[in-house]
């Protein structure tokens, strides 16, 4: 028997509980808050990764707050940052990221404001975070502007490629994904660091009357094929292309005419990158199961079927999702914070939830975001305020002890991704 399988058989996560997490049950006995901070229009979070650096950023309103976990029952803010003329900006903060690069930590946010405003063209501001828990050490570095698309950036995502840049992907009104290379943006270099962009299958850029070829994305190395992924979710689907080479992506398969699915939000493999789940955001759609290996194989250029589907309730409406396999924590808009797992990707399971509103169905109160520090395992997520959990059985996450690769969303800065050749700096 497999490390893995025999783990599962031992957990006592491995068994669905008797009560699955629905609006209405505050939580199941696994799942334990350890803190809870209120706060008003909350957007995305994103926590850093180590141990010694014990931060979460949350996007916050027109800005931005720092929350200190060094004592995760005792989480506490203590940086709080706002654009300059707040009340002159319409529309938020919302896409936080965090990376690690030269020795210095960068915090990147990204905004969008209405593009006829102030700032309408603002995609980001960097800030040099290096410096904390000393708050008066936080400099902004830059701001990413992109005048030809005005709007902002509606995701960002940090990500260590295998040529050994520390990078930031972005999605706006663009019709394509914009990847950007810290050390270019810092310099502010001539091109203000954008060193590619990932074009998009679809050919339909005006989809539900916008031009944005992607919401919401991921990015992985691949140890089998050695190569860089990005699985995109936008207009008409999900798409994965092979980015290894920055200056010319390559389409690896679609997944495009799928049943119920006009426009994928949420795009996310499991670490071995043969399955993944896939997020709609619409109210009684569930989170899709798919296998992706006929397309990475190159046997199908386009996977249009499900292999498998889950959700709390058909109300709980999944907005994001962090994927720490077999377990994927969701964040959802009604029934809060969910945890299910995907071992057999055909049929996942509920193992724990955590209702912030009882009973409560409107977005006002839901979970915008979730993060995972694989450390520890401590959870963090976002909505109606800053919430810290711990799940029994789950003390942090190494792919290794599952006999998968460790890939994650969690970027080893370091080190480069699992698997990859240590690569010579790229100038």
């Amino acid at each position: 028997m497999k490390l893995w399988a025999a783990l599962a058989v031992l957990s006592p996560l491995a068994a669905p509980l008797a009560a699955q997490g629905v609006a209405g049950h505050q939580a199941s006995a696994n799942i334990h808050l350890l803190s809870y901070i209120p706060m008003r229009s909350v957007a995305d979070i994103e926590i850093e990764q180590e141990l010694s650096r014990p931060y979460a950023y949350v996007s916050h309103d027109q800005g931005f707050v720092v929350v200190d976990l060094k004592d995760p029952a005792r989480a506490r803010v203590i940086y709080t940052w706002k654009i300059e003329n707040p009340e002159l900006h319409q529309g938020s903060s919302l896409a936080p990221t965090y990376l690690k690069n030269r020795g210095r930590y960068y915090f990147f946010n990204g905004f969008q404001f209405n593009r006829t405003g102030p700032d309408g063209d603002l995609g980001a501001i960097v800030w040099d975070v290096t410096g904390l828990p000393d708050t008066a050490k936080i400099r902004e570095v830059a701001r990413v502007r992109v005048p030809e698309f005005p709007g902002g950036f509606h995701e960002t995502y940090a990500y260590k490629h295998s040529s050994g840049r520390a990078l930031v992907i972005t999605t706006s009104e663009s019709p394509v994904a914009r990847v950007y290379d810290i050390d270019g943006v810092v310099s502010k270099a001539p091109d203000g660091g954008l060193v590619g962009t990932i074009p998009t299958a679809w050919t339909d850029s005006t989809f539900m009357g916008r031009t944005r070829g992607y919401h919401d994305f991921y990015a992985g190395y691949d140890p089998a094929t050695k190569r860089d992924l990005f699985y995109g979710a936008g207009a008409g689907g999900y798409y994965v292309y092979d980015i290894t080479n920055l200056a010319e992506p390559k389409l690896v398969v679609t997944l495009t005419g799928m049943a119920g699915v006009g426009r994928g939000h949420t795009f996310t493999p499991d670490p071995t990158g043969r399955y993944a789940v896939l997020e709609t955001e619409y109210t009684y759609a569930p989170l899709r199961m798919v296998d992706l290996k006929p397309g990475l194989d190159g046997q199908l250029k386009n996977i249009s079927r499900p292999i498998g589907a889950w959700t709390a309730s058909w109300k709980g409406l999944p907005h994001n999702h962090e994927v720490r396999w077999p377990y994927v924590f969701v964040s959802t808009y009604a029934d809060e914070f969910q945890v299910f797992n995907m071992m057999d990707p055909a049929n996942p399971y509920t193992v724990g939830y955590y209702d912030t509103a009882p009973g409560v169905e409107l977005r006002g109160t839901s979970t915008f975001g979730v993060d995972v520090r694989n450390a520890d395992g401590l959870i963090v997520t976002s909505g109606a305020g800053f919430w810290a959990f711990k799940m029994d059985g789950f003390n942090g996450w190494n792919g290794h002890q599952w006999g998968v690769p460790n890939v994650s969303s969690a970027q080893d800065w370091d080190n480069g991704p699992d698997g990859a050749p240590k690569p010579q700096r790229v100038s």
